[in-house]
C-alpha cells in the first residue's frame, strides 16, 4: 500500500472527482484511476461508488479515507519537523478559516504571516464551524476557526468576541431602534446562514430560550449576500458587529442585539492527540499577540 495511492484516493474525495484530484496533484486522470484501483485491489475492497456525482464512498471507503487522511497528516507533520531539524525555515500552514471575519480578521493576520515567514507556503480552505472542525478532525487542514462551544476532541485559542447585531429592513418597525432584544424580532422572518454555520445553530438555541422559532425565508453563504436579502425586504438578519460594519447598504438598518447569551465567539482549534508543526505554532503566537 504506497502512500501515493492514499493521496490520490484522499484528493479523490476532498475534491469531490478524479479529474479536480488530478489536477491537484499534477497528474493526469488516469493516472489517478490506477492508483484508486490498485488501492482498492491492496485493501480488498471498493471503496469509491463512481457512480455518484461526485464519487461517494462505500462502507470500506469510509474506514480507509479516516486512515489515510490520518497517516497523510502524520508524513506532513514528520516532514517539517525534519526541516526543523535542519533549520530550515519552510513548510506549510494550513489553515480552515470562515467566511464570515475572513476579510476583516484573517486577512491582516494572513498578510502579516507571510511578512513574517516568506517560506511558509498557506494553504486555506473556506468553510463553516462543522465543515472545519471535520477537517481538523481528518487532517485535512492543522488549524481551523470555529464558534464556541469547542468540542472536547479539541485544544482552541481564542480568536474574537464580538456582539451580534440585527440587520432590518429601512421599512421595518424596529428599523429606528439602537437596540434590540431577540424577542422583538420572534414575528419577522429571518434571513439566515447555510446549514453547515454554527451561528445558525446558536441563533436558534437563543430563540427558543425565548419560546419561538426563527422562520427563515432564506439563506445564504456569503454575509454581503445575506445583506442584499435584507436590503430587498426578505427578512432580517443577525450577524458580528465587526463584520457588519463593512457590509451593509444604504437600505438596511443596524441595531445592536441587547443579549449576552448570543455572541460570536470564534477560536482556532486543532486535534489534541497532534503535535502542531512550527508553521501553526508561529499562527498561534500572531494571533496571541493581536489579542493583547
Amino acid at each position: 500500500m504506497e502512500l501515493r495511492n492514499l493521496r490520490a484516493f484522499v484528493e479523490v474525495i476532498r475534491r469531490g472527482g478524479f479529474s479536480a484530484a488530478a489536477a491537484t496533484l499534477n497528474a493526469t486522470q488516469p493516472t489517478v484511476s490506477k492508483a484508486i484501483r490498485q488501492l482498492e485491489h491492496d485493501c480488498g475492497a471498493e471503496l469509491v461508488d463512481r457512480r455518484a456525482s461526485p464519487p461517494r464512498l462505500t462502507d470500506a471507503g469510509e474506514v480507509v479515507y479516516r486512515r489515510a487522511a490520518a497517516m497523510l497528516a502524520e508524513r506532513e507533520s514528520l516532514l517539517v519537523e525534519m526541516d526543523e531539524l535542519r533549520g530550515v525555515r519552510r513548510g506549510r500552514l494550513r489553515l480552515g478559516l470562515p467566511p464570515l471575519g475572513i476579510s476583516e480578521v484573517f486577512a491582516p493576520l494572513v498578510a502579516a504571516y507571510r511578512r513574517a515567514f516568506p517560506g511558509v507556503e498557506i494553504e486555506l480552505l473556506e468553510g463553516g464551524s462543522r465543515r472545519l472542525e471535520a477537517a481538523v478532525r481528518s487532517g485535512e487542514v492543522e488549524l481551523g476557526a470555529t464558534l464556541r462551544p469547542v468540542p472536547d476532541e479539541f485544544g482552541w485559542q481564542p480568536v474574537c468576541d464580538e456582539p451580534l447585531v440585527a440587520l432590518l429592513p429601512e421599512t421595518h418597525a424596529l428599523a429606528g431602534r439602537k437596540r434590540v432584544k431577540l424577542a422583538e424580532l420572534a414575528t419577522s422572518p429571518f434571513v439566515l446562514f447555510e446549514g453547515h454555520f454554527v451561528l445558525n445553530s446558536l441563533i436558534a438555541e437563543a430563540c427558543a430560550r425565548r419560546g419561538f422559532t426563527p422562520p427563515a425565508t432564506a439563506r445564504g453563504s456569503q454575509p454581503d449576500f445575506v445583506s442584499a436579502l435584507v436590503a430587498a425586504g426578505l427578512g432580517v438578519a443577525l450577524l458580528p458587529r465587526l463584520v457588519a460594519a463593512s457590509r451593509t447598504l444604504p437600505s438596511v438598518r443596524v441595531a445592536l442585539l441587547d443579549e449576552t447569551d448570543l455572541r460570536w465567539q470564534l477560536d482556532m482549534i486543532w486535534r489534541r492527540d497532534a503535535t502542531l508543526s512550527t508553521a501553526a505554532r508561529s499562527w498561534l503566537e500572531l494571533l496571541g499577540k493581536r489579542k493583547k
